[in-house]
């Protein structure tokens, strides 16, 4: 699934005044993206993950939920995403293999520096989401901006260390940032704002979309 065209955009949801997290995935999806995390900081909920996981499956999306490992079980989600600060990745696949669910599933780890890469690698990580490249308001707890120049050296840390997992950037990403982001060897781009808060979301999407696969 990672592999697909689409799926090198991830929409991370944040409820606005304007969108619930189901509305701007739906939008998001209209406009060619494939990916889609779940993050709903302190409201998550089954009934609202297994509505969003039955029009992903429609759409041939990938879902992934934020920080649960039992509720992207139950909800029939594609995956789930862990921050440094959430159980660990080793953990997460132990209640994976529980459910079942190891061959068609996939657990994704956030990280800030090289060394938080290898410990995902180590313990079986399927992705990482490397940040914040700047600022972010949607993040409570921050940790230091890379830039570009973060990413190069990360990256190249990476490719010396033969850890060829698949690095996706996050962190106030806007569309004049990707085409320097892209050439930093990063995968894909994950986004919250610059779809969530834009006029038209979907449109939105099919332009990053087309930023990401031109840079590529």
């Amino acid at each position: 699934m990672i592999q697909q065209e689409g799926a090198r955009l991830m929409l991370i949801t944040h409820r606005t005044a304007r969108l619930t997290e189901y509305e701007e995935a739906r939008l998001a999806i209209e406009g060619g993206c494939r990916w889609v995390q779940l993050r709903m900081k302190g409201t998550l909920n089954l009934d609202d993950a297994r509505r969003l996981s039955v029009l992903c499956k429609e759409r041939n999306t990938l879902l992934c939920i934020d920080d649960d490992v039992e509720i992207a079980l139950a909800s029939g989600a594609g995956g789930v995403h862990v921050g440094k600060n959430d159980m660990p990745v080793a953990e997460v696949w132990e209640h994976v293999r529980a459910a079942g669910r190891e061959r068609d599933f996939i657990v994704g780890a956030t990280a800030n520096t090289f060394e938080d890469i290898c410990r995902a690698a180590e313990q079986g990580a399927s992705y990482i989401g490397l940040g914040p490249y700047r600022f972010t308001q949607t993040k409570e707890k921050l940790s230091p901006v890379l830039g570009l120049e973060g990413y190069r050296e990360i990256l190249k840390q990476c490719r010396e260390a033969g850890i060829h997992l698949p690095v996706y950037a996050i962190g106030g990403i806007e569309a004049a940032d990707i085409p320097e982001l892209m050439q930093t060897g990063i995968t894909g781009i994950a986004i919250s704002g610059s779809i969530v808060s834009a006029d038209d979301p979907t449109a939105a999407t099919c332009h990053l979309l087309k930023l990401i696969t031109h840079n590529s």
